[in-house]
């Protein structure tokens, strides 16, 4: 077993293990091991589809020191008008850099892909007997909470008859020519991705079958977009939010106002959703998802062959012949308004949502708190965890949690400091840019500041 040395210990090199490493870099002079059992770093994103892109403006998402946009706004398709959103090769590519470039070139930080963490500060290659045994001077950080699965990889909860065609979405662009019919698994945004590509490459909508367990609420992403051009709209909605929540009368009627103020979007109006995962969509999205008139809801597949779909409640549903199958079951993340542990805990520092659902901001968040702040209690004190809701009712907890969160950290000046000037936070880019210079926007700001309280109180009583 051979020996190694490291301040901290990281286990997994997704985006939230990333942007922590990224900061600490920054705020600290520690060293690191970072190990994962991809070859590459970044996590999910080696597994992703081809057709995937981020829900959220690029600007938003990665590590602090390093943009991954290039500030384009779209001038065609379903996100015309709104800036870039990258893909997952996009991703991919950004994350070896980060990591060669930044990481690597430190000489602080050592990879060690392929390999898998065994517990005890222990890791063994996948490809020989290779074995390591770590000193960790300060901390192991542990970057696998959120437990993300994309649908190449998850373990289907459903079986599959072997005259039955079930592919991954990554296997859609290479395989869909060959079918006339299209049956979409899932109730998420992998699902809605698949039956937008499908209808955006020239699918009829009567060629598809969507099967959706669950309707969800989803935001509107015209009002996500970061920048002095977008800063009233988007300032603006953050504030219908809040005006929202202090006059509604049940988390339905929020939902509903919240929609009327165009925050909130659904894509069947005469259903009331029961699931929120803040997925983020635009309203071109929206009207094309709408088209789709073969829908299965409130039902999950037990079992299928070419010609059926077996539920779980005991219905039937037939199949046009030549039906290919889209699994897009996967769970994206732990979306639960109860699993929720001490970021830090000893020498450990488990990496959680502190600002949801901006999960790289959050992981940059925790180690400027680690590199910063001294005790472990006064740490959790600032970095409290921010369940991912999986229901409008738990939207409020997070929204509530995020607001608290956000409190504790303006009355500590340096860290306070720190966030305007962090490019992964959501209002850096239009106070950079000069937005707090319009005298409609202060009177925003300020409306926005005197109307959170008393909304957050009154939320909090809604069932």
């Amino acid at each position: 077993m051979q020996q190694l040395k490291t301040d901290y210990l990281v286990v997994g090199s997704g985006a939230v293990s990333m942007a922590f490493v990224d900061t600490m870099l920054s705020q600290s002079d520690a060293t690191f091991i970072i190990v994962d059992k991809h070859h590459l770093p970044g996590g999910h994103w080696n597994d992703a589809y081809s057709f995937v892109r981020l829900h959220q403006p690029s600007a938003l998402y990665g590590v602090e020191s390093t943009r991954l946009d290039k500030g384009i706004i779209d001038e065609n398709g379903p996100n015309k008008g709104y800036f870039e959103l990258a893909s997952g090769a996009e991703i991919s590519a950004y994350f070896q850099n980060v990591m060669q470039e930044r990481f690597i070139a430190s000489k602080r930080v050592q990879y060690f892909g392929m390999h898998e963490y065994k517990g005890d500060g222990v890791f063994k290659s996948l490809l020989s007997d290779s074995t390591y045994q770590v000193s960790i001077n300060k901390s192991l950080v542990d970057g696998t909470f959120f437990n993300t699965s994309v649908p190449s990889t998850h373990t289907r909860k459903f079986t599959v008859a072997q005259d039955a065609v079930c592919i991954a979405p990554n296997d859609l662009p290479n395989l869909a020519g060959q079918y006339k019919h299209y049956c979409i698994l899932g109730g998420g945004k992998t699902a809605m991705d698949a039956n937008v590509w499908l209808l955006s490459n020239g699918a009829k909508a009567d060629a598809l079958t969507w099967v959706c367990p669950r309707e969800s609420w989803l935001i509107n992403r015209a009002t996500t977009q970061p920048g002095k051009a977008f800063f009233e709209k988007t300032v603006g909605s953050v504030v219908s939010q809040f005006e929202a929540m202090l006059s509604a009368s049940s988390t339905e009627d929020l939902f509903l106002r919240l929609e009327a103020a165009g925050n909130m979007l659904r894509i069947d109006k005469s259903i009331t959703p029961t699931m929120f995962h803040y997925a983020t969509i635009s309203t071109a999205e929206v009207e094309q998802l709408r088209r789709i008139k073969n829908v299965i809801r409130n039902e999950k597949v037990q079992t299928l062959n070419a010609q059926s779909l077996f539920m779980q409640s005991g219905a039937t549903f037939d199949m046009p012949a030549n039906t290919l199958f889209i699994d897009c079951t996967a769970t994206a993340a732990v979306f639960t308004g109860e699993r929720a542990y001490p970021i830090f805990d000893d020498k450990r520092i488990l990496l959680q949502a502190t600002y949801a659902p901006l999960v790289t901001y959050s992981a940059a968040i925790i180690a400027f708190v680690e590199a910063n702040i001294a005790e472990q209690a006064d740490k959790n004190k600032l970095c409290t965890p921010v369940v991912l809701a999986d229901t409008p009712q738990e939207w409020i907890r997070s929204t509530t949690q995020n607001m608290m969160n956000q409190n504790a950290w303006n009355q500590v000046p340096a860290m306070r400091d720190w966030l305007n000037n962090c490019r992964l936070n959501p209002s850096y880019a239009g106070v950079k840019e000069g937005a707090m210079a319009e005298p409609s926007n202060q009177i925003l700001m300020q409306k926005l500041k005197e109307i959170i309280q008393p909304a957050l109180m009154n939320a909090s009583q809604l069932r």
